[in-house]
């Protein structure tokens, strides 16, 4: 069996690579790794289960649910809420176990399975990988240790989650968002009902699209990953700006007043000359990944603020983070930790913080995003390619190295393989977009030789 768990944990097509019967016993073995590794002790175990929208999500969080009861845990459902939201709630109910069921910014037929750890923060790679290997072990026939009688686990909703997490959003802002028009693009997802309420009780006036969920729609043209959308109605509605969000919402981007994106390189300069203007930026730090633009780089030192560059992954950059006790990191995809605030990325909750700022400064959010200079960057994704062997190609380690000889000191190349699907990434930078297009164009076509 070939690792499961990737960057983001276990994803698939549901019913086909992801099934009820795979749900069931991850969630079996990950209660007896967390009880041998002494989570459990002393105390009767309970888990917070969250989901999506999705319509497989229907059956699969059934399935997660009778896993963990199976296996003696307790169940706390908490239904249709963000990622963030069943992070934060695992931490604040005090659950030794939440269980988010997305595939984010997939497409519907997807989904996946995330854990989380006591204090709502991702599973340990080595945590992960011991799940693996007893789901693995189960799954060929060794027999489960189960509870009989008293000892199976008890399930009941928990309805209070969604006002206990926007009360938490509100509660955290430093400032009101009265008059700002905010257009809201929910990705039919997860966030359709939490993000609306949060923003409305801030005080904004919100325009929403993509807040119908039918369990089919989500991310179907709209949300984070299609931002035409959004564009559009910001300009008809003449918004100040607008939000756009990911199927299970730990993702935020924006469009400007004149329908112009700003990605989360953006946010995260604006959030950081926020945070230090109140004292909340730790250390005067800011962790990013290597795919973050050269621009946002030079912004940094610019304003005399330190960059610390993580491996792709929100999850990486969150132990950077907390190896080191800074307050900010993201990636230029919207991933953005507040790490006082919350232990994931937090779509609504970033969202709501650019909103402060524009608010609070009496700048508009173009204004604010023009600190930094996004220096010309084409991504291509080259699918069904062999994602493993991108660091042992020689073909392709010739290609790249022609590619930086060429780009010199003004650009760089970034080849990466996808933690969740099977692709991999091919970035280049370059002062020049057709320089950068062109060279990235080359390079996709040598992965697509040499990988294929």
């Amino acid at each position: 069996m070939g690792r499961l768990f990737g960057t983001d944990g276990v994803r698939g097509v549901a019913n086909a690579d992801l099934t009820a019967e795979m749900a069931l016993g991850l969630s079996v073995a990950a209660a007896h790794v967390l009880a041998e590794a002494g989570t459990f002790e002393g105390h009767r175990p309970v888990a917070v289960v969250g989901r999506d929208p999705r319509a497989s999500g229907e059956f699969l969080e059934a399935a997660v649910v009778a896993g963990l009861a199976s296996a003696g845990v307790d169940v706390l459902k908490v239904g249709v809420l963000p990622t963030p939201a069943v992070a934060y709630l695992t931490g604040v109910l005090g659950a030794d176990l939440g269980v988010m069921l997305s595939a984010s910014h997939n497409a519907m037929p997807d989904n996946g399975i995330k854990f989380f750890a006591r204090g709502g923060h991702k599973l340990a790679d080595d945590l992960e990988g011991r799940i693996e290997s007893v789901f693995d072990e189960h799954r060929t026939g060794a027999p489960w240790s189960r509870p009989t009688g008293s000892g199976v686990g008890r399930v009941r909703s928990y309805d209070e989650g969604f006002d206990r997490y926007v009360a938490h959003l509100i509660a955290v802002l430093p400032n009101r968002l009265d008059g700002l028009r905010i257009v809201l693009d929910e990705a039919h997802g997860a966030a359709a009902r939490v993000s609306p309420e949060a923003f409305t009780r801030a005080g904004a006036e919100i325009v929403t699209i993509g807040a119908e969920p039918n369990g089919l729609n989500i991310n179907d043209g709209c949300g984070s990953t299609h931002l035409e959308k959004l564009k559009a109605a910001v300009i008809e509605h003449e918004a100040d700006f607008g939000i756009a969000h990911d199927g299970d919402a730990d993702r935020c981007l924006a469009v400007d007043h004149t329908g112009d994106e700003i990605d989360g390189d953006q946010i995260l300069a604006v959030l950081a000359l926020a945070m230090r203007e109140r004292g909340a930026l730790r250390s005067d730090t800011v962790v990013a990944t290597v795919m973050s633009n050269l621009g946002f780089k030079l912004a940094m030192e610019r304003e005399g603020i330190q960059l610390v560059q993580a491996a792709v992954g929100d999850r990486y950059v969150l132990e950077e983070m907390k190896e080191h006790g800074y307050a900010l990191g993201g990636e230029q995809s919207g991933h953005v930790i507040i790490l006082d605030h919350a232990t994931t990325g937090d779509g609504t909750l970033t969202g709501l913080m650019l909103a402060a700022r524009v608010a609070e400064s009496g700048r508009s959010l173009r204004e604010l995003a023009s600190v930094m200079e996004r220096l010309p960057q084409v991504l291509i994704n080259v699918p069904d390619v062999d994602r493993s062997r991108v660091g042992n190609s020689a073909e392709l380690a010739t290609a790249v190295g022609e590619a930086e000889r060429e780009l010199g000191s003004t650009g760089r190349v970034l080849l990466r393989p996808s933690g969740t699907e099977p692709l991999v990434r091919v970035m280049v930078e370059a002062a020049d977009i057709d320089q950068a297009r062109s060279v990235a164009g080359r390079l996709a076509d040598v992965v697509k030789s040499a990988l294929g």
